[in-house]
């Protein structure tokens, strides 16, 4: 058994590629993951769990990553991330107002993507295609471009009321949605929100929330088969993780033995293995 690499885990760097190109960050280090489709892995916790934003020691990962003070001090960890609606910052209260102006306060794009079925979404302008391709998503286009997260966050929530704005992870590992007309359903959207969408423009302005008309992107992964069978490791239970990688998606591993959410464990230290054959 070789070891590959070793490190703090984060969320799998990807480029956009026919297919996806997939790499580990096992701290400073990438390490390249497509080219170790079919092969025998072992992925090891060793144990440790380091905050990703000071470091310190921590037992339990918050958050995706963080130690609890961070998580309770943190702009990004807030509750207004998860519900953008339910931003702050005007009232003056955002727990860091330089990295709210930073993130928040810039331009945020409202887009169908087709994971599981058909979803609505909303990600900063600079995080395209990344974000897509996190959630699995084998079709997308952006459909609005709005001037804040919190007004992209009242877009989404109107538009959900006609449309899904979650993706079925189960269902997105058995095989990829069906193809859908994205073009047909955003129009469908705009005629049925008409009135929403026209009251938010008069509330924030016309230029703060305009229509895009921009061609769907198709996205393909790297996979060689997809598993009989969705069990999910739990490197909390158990630390290691083993089996014949099948593919990737999103930022789930698929081996013949289980599957396993990168980016549920970041800040975890984890050791990679290829398991000689």
């Amino acid at each position: 058994m070789a070891e590959l690499g070793r490190g703090a885990l984060s969320k799998m760097a990807a480029q956009l590629d026919a297919p996806v190109q997939y790499s580990f960050r096992l701290g400073d280090e990438l390490l390249p993951v497509n080219p170790l489709l079919g092969k025998s892995l072992r992925l090891e916790f060793l144990g440790a769990i380091h905050c990703s934003h000071c470091g310190r020691k921590t037992k339990t990962s918050f958050s995706q990553g963080y130690c609890y003070p961070c998580m309770q001090k943190l702009a990004q960890c807030d509750i207004c991330i998860m519900s953008p609606e339910r931003c702050h910052y005007d009232a003056g209260t955002c727990r860091e107002p330089s990295w709210g102006e930073q993130f928040c306060m810039t331009d945020h794009i409202v887009y169908l993507a087709n994971s599981s079925g058909v979803k609505v979404g909303i990600t900063r302008a600079t995080q395209i295609p990344t974000r897509w391709i996190d959630q699995g998503a084998t079709q997308a286009v952006p459909i609005l471009r709005v001037a804040t997260r919190q007004q992209s966050g009242f877009v989404e929530d109107l538009l959900r009321s006609q449309v899904a704005d979650k993706t079925n992870w189960r269902a997105l590992l058995k095989g990829d949605a069906p193809p859908v007309d994205l073009l047909a359903v955003r129009d469908q959207l705009f005629a049925s929100c008409a009135e929403g969408l026209v009251g938010l423009q008069q509330r924030f302005g016309l230029q703060a929330i305009q229509t895009l008309d921009l061609p769907v992107q198709s996205i393909n992964y790297p996979i060689e088969a997809y598993p009989a069978k969705i069990n999910s490791f739990n490197l909390d239970k158990l630390p290691l993780a083993e089996g014949t990688l099948l593919g990737i998606k999103g930022q789930y591993l698929m081996f013949d033995t289980g599957v396993i959410n990168i980016r549920k464990y970041t800040a975890y230290q984890l050791a990679v293995h290829e398991i000689a054959a």
